[in-house]
């Protein structure tokens, strides 16, 4: 195992790609990312057009790109992928809900006490040493989780790399979920098909769609709802289209930009220093993100069985994050009922939002061996927001202006206060 790098000494990544002028950098990921979505396509997997472009930015990051995903498209690929889920959302899912409201709340209970079980056993085994690994597993709310780590003197830079993999592997495993669980290509045509790209576009409509968004945005900010760029537009237009006020269809060529920009943000926040100090703990990490995954499978089987649905349709409900690229993959696997998806996966956003805080708190708080740790040596301090991270001059997955910081809007600056909590 490679020994931890010192935080504040800088790591060299050895490649030319920092020296290449931005445009260049910008078309050679562009280049690589839609090779990897052609082979990922042909291939017969779901959401080539988000894990090609992610696989690209990773690529890209840990080599020492120079590259952030500007703020105004990322929270406008937001607002778009907002109106897709929208867009499907219909009112049988109320329905649905309304009957097996117990069962749902109870799923994403297990969820969060899963998650934060998991966490305390790490923790209790020294694998990743005091509260880091509680606050580092818990299935979302990352803002929330940096700042109670930071209070309890946890490392903050490993828990936003643990959220940060959680993200990745969440959509990777998902990805090969649909496509081997399936039984047959779900999405290959995603990227093959040419018909659906240059269909008519009824611009009337979707001028009138997308400023919907924006104003939810707005609405969304205003009311300071968490995670406001996606679930402003969800919640306005998936209310508008199940009530039969608005349908629309978004063409798929706005929707493979959209994807390819969110790719691009959970991917080009992994970078080489980062890695090299997560080292010690990178297979636990890794480890406990799939064990998470194995937990909601689990629960996604019992689901299955009890309201006799798809169990691909039980498994993406129940997958612990991110919502957007659940919806994505959702999106391109044609047997998933894709309202039953988004009604439980926007009850785990909520239930985590609302709740994962205080119980992981209360987890820290009632166990000795975790109170008050003593800050790790190098441990960047999130106050010190404004100023970059001693990495070298690069950014983690943590601090990265292009991805979906966990540190809270209050500590991060404008700009970026606009991240989901995943």
């Amino acid at each position: 195992m490679t020994a931890r790098a010192d935080i504040g000494a800088p790591v060299t990544t050895g490649s030319l790609l920092p020296r290449w002028p931005v445009p260049l950098q910008w078309a050679a990921l562009l280049a690589l990312s839609g090779a990897l979505s052609l082979a990922w396509g042909a291939a017969g997997m779901p959401a080539a057009l988000l894990l090609g472009p992610m696989i690209g930015g990773i690529v890209f990051g840990v080599n020492g790109a120079e590259l952030k995903v500007p703020r105004l498209p990322y929270t406008g690929a937001q607002a778009v992928i907002g109106a897709m889920i929208g867009s499907v959302i219909t009112p049988a899912i109320f329905s649905a809900f309304a009957r097996d409201w117990l069962l749902f709340c109870a799923v994403m209970a297990a969820t969060m006490f899963g998650a934060a079980a998991l966490g305390w056993l790490i923790s209790r085994s020294g694998i990743i040493p005091g509260a880091t690994a509680v606050y580092g597993t818990s299935p979302g709310a990352a803002s929330s989780m940096v700042l109670l780590g930071e209070a309890q003197g946890a490392d903050t830079q490993l828990i936003a790399f643990m959220q940060y993999s959680r993200v990745l592997l969440v959509a990777l495993v998902a990805a090969l979920v649909a496509r081997f669980g399936a039984g047959h290509p779900a999405a290959s045509a995603a990227v093959t098909t040419t018909t659906s790209w240059f269909a008519p576009v009824h611009w009337a409509s979707l001028a009138m769609v997308l400023a919907i968004a924006v104003l939810s945005q707005l609405a969304g900010r205003a009311l300071r709802l968490s995670a406001w760029a996606l679930l402003g537009p969800m919640l306005v237009l998936s209310g508008l289209h199940a009530s039969g006020l608005i349908e629309f269809h978004l063409p798929r060529w706005l929707l493979a930009a959209c994807y390819a920009l969110l790719g691009w943000n959970i991917g080009l926040g992994f970078r080489r220093n980062t890695l090299i100090n997560a080292a010690h703990a990178l297979l636990p990490v890794i480890a406990s993100a799939l064990a998470l995954i194995a937990f909601c499978a689990g629960l996604s089987w019992c689901l299955s069985m009890l309201l006799h649905i798809d169990p691909l349709t039980a498994y993406l409900a129940t997958s612990p994050g991110g919502l957007d690229s659940v919806a994505i993959i959702a999106a391109s696997s044609p047997q998933v009922d894709m309202s039953f998806v988004m009604a439980l996966q926007g009850v785990r956003l909520i239930f985590v939002i609302a709740l994962a805080p205080t119980l992981v708190k209360l987890v820290v708080k009632s166990s000795p061996h975790l109170r008050q740790q003593p800050a790790p040596a190098g441990n960047w301090n999130p106050a010190q927001a404004g100023t970059p991270a001693p990495t070298g001059g690069k950014q983690t997955p943590g601090t990265h202006h292009g991805s979906a910081s966990p540190l809270p809007p209050s500590r991060r600056g404008p700009e970026t206060a606009h991240k989901p909590d995943r």
